[in-house]
């Protein structure tokens, strides 16, 4: 991997205009694209996720998009580990790569690195379940406080999930937790230049997100979803179908909620989350904001590589 070559970052909140920035640095520029989105990975999902369309792919091709089934679990870890293979594969041919997202917990992945932690053994999950159902889940909690306080102190012995997690990481690599985070992490070998776009006025985004959604339904929206719904394999308790709008959709289609409720829904939950991405960006170091629709903004992202 080259330490020469830069890498740049385009963050922002949902619909602040990301993908078109993205795309116009790509054709004037040659920036070779790699999406940091959590949704935009899942095969079928196009609509709700405001994928980038055929048309714009075409214009300015985008990796790691379109590369699972909805029924997969896709981590931080995994993210990095792809986006450092697709950087490294951008340097080589000499070009410079533009990560553009919305997905904060990928771009801290990779920025800051992350703990080197086994993956999930199924075997020992079970084991442990059963540990668990033979005795007590506190039983196991008291387990993990004798080898790692600090993680018991935070996990709830009702959460069975990061319980179990904390419990299997020390079985398989003997070290808990605690000390697997608290281990340095390797610096990247190459500079990144952080930018985060986003609109003047926080009406402007509210704006945007509610016009956004109006489209996603006009453009069938809801077919989408009741396709996914059809294969019989899917349900909310999949990352995927968590994805904001489609929980609610499902919701909607499941005879839960009626459809006014439905997109009164998806908008706050959109709303949400572009509050949670806003926090996310104001507490980053080294960024440099631009405003969105600013017609200089490529010349701001260009000027500062050429001044580095």
């Amino acid at each position: 991997m080259s330490n020469t070559l830069p890498v740049v970052t385009l963050m922002g909140p949902t619909a602040s205009g990301k993908t078109s920035l993205a795309i116009e640095l790509h054709q004037q520029q040659g920036f070779e694209l790699i999406s940091v989105d959590s949704a935009l990975i899942y095969r079928g999902m196009d609509i709700g996720t405001a994928k980038p369309t055929a048309k714009e792919q075409a214009l300015a091709p985008h990796a790691l998009i379109d590369i699972c089934d909805p029924t997969a679990v896709y981590s931080a870890a995994d993210f990095r580990k792809d986006a450092l293979a697709k950087i490294s594969e951008i340097h080589q041919r000499g070009n410079i790569p533009l990560l553009v997202g919305g997905t904060m917990l990928y771009f801290k992945a990779l920025v800051e690195g992350i703990a080197d932690l086994p993956e999930a053994n199924p075997l020992l999950r079970e084991q442990i379940q059963q540990e668990a159902a033979l005795g007590s889940w506190e039983l196991l909690h008291q387990q993990l406080a004798g080898f790692d306080p600090v993680s018991a102190a935070r996990i709830s012995v009702n959460d069975h999930q990061r319980l179990m997690r904390a419990i299997e990481v020390y079985r398989l690599r003997g070290k808990s937790l605690t000390e697997i985070n608290q281990q340095p992490l390797p610096e990247l070998p190459f500079k990144v230049h952080q930018f985060a776009i986003v609109p003047k006025e926080k009406a402007q985004l509210h704006s945007l997100i509610e016009q956004r959604f109006t489209i996603m339904l006009e453009l069938g929206f809801e077919a989408e979803v009741k396709a996914l719904m059809q294969r019989g394999d899917l349900d909310l308790s999949l990352p995927s179908m968590r994805s904001v709008g489609y929980r609610q959709m499902w919701q909607y289609l499941s005879g839960e909620i009626d459809y006014d409720e439905m997109v009164f829904r998806s908008v706050v939950a959109t709303r949400q989350l572009a509050k949670k991405q806003m926090n996310w960006l104001k507490s980053w170091s080294s960024l440099t904001w631009l405003e969105s629709a600013n017609p200089e903004n490529n010349k701001i992202i260009t000027k500062s590589l050429s001044d580095t």
